[in-house]
């Protein structure tokens, strides 16, 4: 089968090519599936997109007029896509059902520790040959208390990574996992942890739920020096809310590897145009604001995962297998 797979970094290609072959025949393209460039897709039966496609009505639509009928997602989440109107048009719909976890936990605490040290802002001032230690003051991370919202796999692997710190473990989520338990973590109202945690991480998937999880009331709740990190989806978390509690000096450090808007900004190169978004653009102002271009996932160990996934994706919807990455199922 030919298969477009857009959105796909430079690193990523030859994995994704080598994958492929010898049994598909797949065409790469970085940029991202939008309704601008939809039409690329035109007489492509399978399409793979990356988390940062717009697969709304319309775009599903044309590429239906396109003659595609199965879409595999290269990623966990899916809020991108309106799998009621997939399902309507008669598009099958798969993702990747996991990869790596260590991945996404081990880049949040590389976010946490960063801020909590000042790594950034330490780095530059070597450059210029400025070997201060002013604002570079951190605290030991042993004794304290992380708070971990969203305790699945990577949530879990978040939870072993703050055990082996020596921090005291909160949590919560909708059920109790007993591995985190087994970790000595005490599950608690989402509240209480926002009260008496010094660093807190998300790890929940987003959806109506949890849309703005982290809004004013609970940003008020927090402790005044806390580090907030989230490298789950950017809406997780209300941004003109955030800006609001850094600009009234409430925070110790904030590491966001997703954004609410980061779709058409994130992965492209923007150096030389004027940034329109004047909530990312205030929120880089803060110097104890960290942020990354969702970029937790990629490691080698965990975009070889997704890339595999992604190829039984295509070899289950021509065998008409379900299997737990299938969203919307191949219609009869």
């Amino acid at each position: 089968m030919d298969v477009l797979a857009t959105g796909v970094q430079r690193d990523e290609r030859p994995l994704l090519e080598r994958a492929f072959s010898p049994r598909h025949s797949v065409r790469c393209l970085e940029t991202v599936l939008t309704a601008d460039t939809v039409p690329l897709a035109a007489g492509y039966e399978a399409v793979s997109t990356s988390v940062s496609a717009v697969l709304d009505a319309p775009v599903l639509e044309t590429l239906v007029r396109g003659g595609t009928r199965l879409i595999t997602q290269r990623s966990t989440g899916y809020n991108n896509i309106d799998l009621d109107h997939a399902e309507r048009l008669g598009l099958t719909v798969a993702r990747v059902a996991d990869y790596s976890p260590y991945a996404v936990a081990e880049f949040a605490w590389t976010l946490a520790t960063a801020l909590n040290r000042g790594i950034v802002r330490a780095a530059r001032r070597s450059r210029d040959f400025d070997p201060r230690l002013d604002g570079l003051l951190g605290r030991d991370l042993h004794g304290r208390t992380v708070g971990v919202i969203g305790t699945g796999r990577i949530g879990t692997a978040f939870a072993a990574i703050g055990r082996g710190f020596g921090m005291r473990l909160l949590g919560w989520d909708i059920t109790v996992d007993p591995a985190c338990e087994q970790l000595g973590m005490e599950y608690v109202e989402l509240d209480r942890l926002c009260r008496e945690a010094d660093l807190i991480s998300l790890h929940v998937p987003l959806m109506p739920s949890t849309h703005h999880l982290i809004d004013a009331r609970r940003l008020a709740e927090l402790k005044d020096d806390v580090i907030l990190v989230n490298t789950g989806r950017g809406a997780l978390i209300d941004s003109a809310a955030l800006i609001d509690a850094l600009g009234r000096g409430r925070l110790g450090g904030v590491g966001l590897d997703v954004y609410e808007e980061e779709a058409g900004v994130f992965f492209y190169d923007k150096a030389l145009e004027v940034m329109t978004d004047e909530t990312l653009a205030r929120l880089l102002t803060f110097a104890r604001v960290l942020v990354t271009s969702h970029q937790a996932y990629y490691t080698v160990d965990a975009v070889g995962q997704i890339v595999d996934a992604t190829v039984r994706n295509v070899d289950d919807y021509l065998a008409g297998r379900i299997t737990e990455c299938t969203l919307v199922p191949k219609s009869p």
